[in-house]
């Protein structure tokens, strides 16, 4: 894969020579003067060592501390759109000092709406450093507009070009004019590129490798926010629908979805779940690692025959499987994956388990029906502008490009299996199963919520696992991950279709002593 990939936007000036460095003391401010079509460098200062950053959010660690660098921001294409509004790509170049900078670049992906240009780290997914403290130099962006209300803050698309720029051509313009950046500042070109993202910077990861084959050189793709309409169709109407059918009323008669299960429902059904498939990978020990070996009907659950105690009523029972399996039409065609038995799928909070809905469902996604035209909602619910359906990556392969996926299986979101459906897909167009794994793996994580969280190990490094790949011809067979919700714990994340599977011998908290095996279910 060739190193000068650059944006549609410098096109015609494709692997060009850049403009002129000025004579300066100071190489990083003098960025601030460089020249670029369509591009106004806002801002180029240096940043001093042990910088830190604050918590993007609430509850969210902090950033830093930093080794030096210097930061380079900017506008693609700043104009004026619909009712007189500001629109523009914002970006931020994170460029380590010349002597500690590796030679590679990475941009980091964005989430929700996008709408903000996140501090420019790379520490997603990276294991213990980020990026830039690993001497990456790094990118992020806002993709063509400002949040106004929030992270999901999606009135932007009233504006097409807003919501063609978020959709899929914002990530290669950034890469390209960061490509000129990088190679202005260090007088010559980034050899590797890279992009990490996770739910909407999955979903961008993905359109990157269907539509720009060769910005980036390696790919990391989590939770994709693949096909929005019908993930929300599924959560917010589907689910909801079926859970209402079986949940107390209100004195309105309204659903209270909050309490279609109680507290001991929950703790059964949790209890048969995990009795049933928590060791099978040869440990009982609060996961599932071969959740789709997981052979476990809620039905047993049910109460018989006058029985009150120890079971769940019949009518959530059916409530729960029809809920489980995911939106299907009029004809039984099924129009969105279902979802997974996982150790996840109970937990409380601010992302909640698809069995401990808020009062609100989740993410706000509720409605009180109990009734949903599928075939209706799925009419509308598709748009293939910011879908990355593409199974067609020839050229990205081709070229030497590798491309990673992880899903956490306990996603109540974007369902995992979706995930691995495309992924399944990719064989059919791209030479078969066995080519397919030359260039690219799918991990699912057990536990993990939507992007991290849950009783999950969901601290990895999958940056160095793709540049490991792209750089050294090293495939990722596993992946060793770590997290909070077990201290002291370490497992492999196994490519698919393998799982982690407990030896036998030596410390059950340590990923050494476990294998990756195939399942027993191909």
């Amino acid at each position: 894969m060739t190193h000068c990939k650059l944006s549609l936007l410098v096109a015609a000036v494709l692997c060009a020579p850049l403009a002129a460095q000025s004579e300066s003391a100071d190489p990083c401010a003098a960025l601030a003067g460089l020249k670029i079509d369509g591009v106004e460098i806002t801002k180029a200062a240096l940043v001093s060592a042990g910088t830190t950053v604050p918590p993007p959010y609430p509850g969210a660690p902090g950033l830093g501390p930093f080794p030096a660098h210097c930061r380079v921001d900017g506008i693609i294409n700043r104009r004026k759109g619909i009712d007189g509004q500001e629109f523009g790509i914002g970006f931020a170049l994170a460029l380590p000092e010349p002597a500690t900078w590796n030679g590679d670049f990475m941009m980091q992906g964005g989430g929700g709406g996008n709408g903000i240009i996140a501090y420019p780290a790379g520490a997603s997914y990276a294991g213990d450093k980020p990026a830039l403290s690993r001497g990456f130099a790094v990118a992020s962006t806002d993709t063509g507009h400002k949040a106004k209300t929030g992270a999901f803050d999606f009135s932007f698309m009233r504006d097409q070009q807003a919501y063609l720029d978020f959709a899929f051509l914002a990530n290669a313009e950034v890469g390209g004019v960061s490509k000129q950046i990088i190679a202005t500042y260090y007088s010559k070109p980034a050899v590797y590129s890279y992009f990490v993202g996770c739910s909407t910077g999955g979903r961008e990861g993905m359109i990157l490798s269907q539509r720009y084959p060769t910005v980036f050189d390696g790919i990391v793709s989590g939770d994709p926010a693949m096909r929005t309409g019908l993930s929300n169709l599924a959560i917010g109407q589907w689910i909801p629908v079926a859970y209402n059918q079986a949940a107390p009323k209100d004195t309105s008669g309204k659903p209270q979805i909050d309490k279609f299960l109680t507290d001991s429902d929950r703790s059964l059904f949790m209890d048969a779940l995990m009795k049933r498939c928590d060791a099978k990978d040869g440990v009982a020990d609060g996961m599932i690692s071969d959740p789709l070996g997981c052979e476990f009907d809620p039905a047993v659950l049910a109460c018989k025959g006058g029985q009150k105690e120890a079971c769940i009523a019949p009518e959530k029972i059916s409530a729960i499987k029809k809920a489980f399996a995911g939106p299907k039409n009029a004809y039984g065609t099924q129009v969105y994956p279902g979802f997974l038995y996982d150790g996840g799928i109970a937990m409380k909070g601010f992302v909640s388990g698809l069995l401990a809905m808020g009062p609100s469902g989740i993410f706000g996604l509720y409605t009180s029906a109990t009734e949903i035209d599928v075939d209706q909602r799925a009419l509308h619910a598709s748009d293939p502008l910011v879908e990355p359906a593409s199974t067609n990556l020839t050229t990205f392969s081709l070229g030497g490009g590798k491309l990673i996926f992880f899903h956490g299986d306990g996603d109540p979101w974007f369902s995992p299996l979706d995930t691995l459906d495309y992924y399944k897909s990719l064989a059919a167009t791209n030479g078969g199963a066995d080519k397919v794994a030359e260039w690219s793996r799918m991990f699912l994580v057990p536990g993990m919520a939507h992007c991290g969280g849950g009783p999950a190990l969901d601290h990895f490094d999958m940056l160095s696992a793709v540049v490991d790949w792209v750089e050294k011809g090293t495939a990722p067979d596993s992946i060793i991950a770590t997290g909070q919700a077990f201290p002291g714990r370490s497992r492999p994340l196994c490519a698919y279709p393998k799982h982690a599977q407990y030896n036998g011998n030596g410390d059950t908290q340590d990923a050494r002593n476990f294998q990756c095996q195939d399942p027993a279910h191909q």
